[in-house]
């Protein structure tokens, strides 16, 4: 049998466990806080960039006020306004110039029945779309008849309205006179 003596004047102490678990300790600090200083420093990094980018963006921000507000000034003086003013008119003539007349009353011979006549056409140039406000006299009611049926068969003529309708009794005046708008395609 073994016994074991210590004959030393003080206890064998071993400080083997603490110094092991104070090193990983410590190592799992230093990795830490360099991961806290790498995430820091690219935080940094992009704050730095952004603020560069926001003073660039303010400043091309303040250099676009003033040449808006410089072109409001110009565009606002009297005399550009009458100059802009003329130039729709000229483009409204222009419009007009081009509109197909030829194509209109072809269209609408086509589609006119024996005993009616179209007495005015009266075309406005809206955004999309031509529309037309036609007059048209009837000698009886089976020829307006048949000329608003025409018409709604039409593929160039669409949304056809019928604005206002009036008979005469005068003799050598025509029975029935129409008022209608209808939206013609120009294609």
């Amino acid at each position: 049998m073994k016994i074991r003596l210590n004959l030393a004047t003080s206890p064998l102490a071993s400080d083997r466990r603490f110094l092991v678990a104070s090193s990983a300790v410590g190592i799992v600090g230093v990795v830490a806080m360099a991961l806290l200083a790498w995430h820091a420093y690219s935080m940094w990094q992009s704050d730095t960039s952004y603020r560069r980018q926001e003073v660039r963006i303010n400043a091309d921000m303040g250099r676009l006020r003033q040449e808006h507000d410089a072109l409001e000034i110009y565009f606002n003086r009297p005399d550009t306004v009458q100059r802009r003013g003329l130039a729709s008119f000229f483009n409204g003539l222009i419009a007009q110039r081009a509109f197909p007349w030829t194509k209109i009353f072809m269209d609408l011979e086509r589609n006119l029945p024996t005993g009616a006549r179209v007495v005015s056409v009266e075309p406005t140039m809206e955004q999309d779309h031509v529309e037309l406000r036609l007059t048209v006299e009837a000698l009886n009611d089976a020829a307006k008849l048949e000329f608003l049926r025409d018409l709604e068969k039409a593929p160039e003529f669409s949304q056809i309205q019928l604005l206002s309708e009036r008979r005469s009794d005068q003799p050598g005046e025509t029975p029935i006179v129409l008022s209608l708008i209808a939206r013609y395609s120009v294609t």
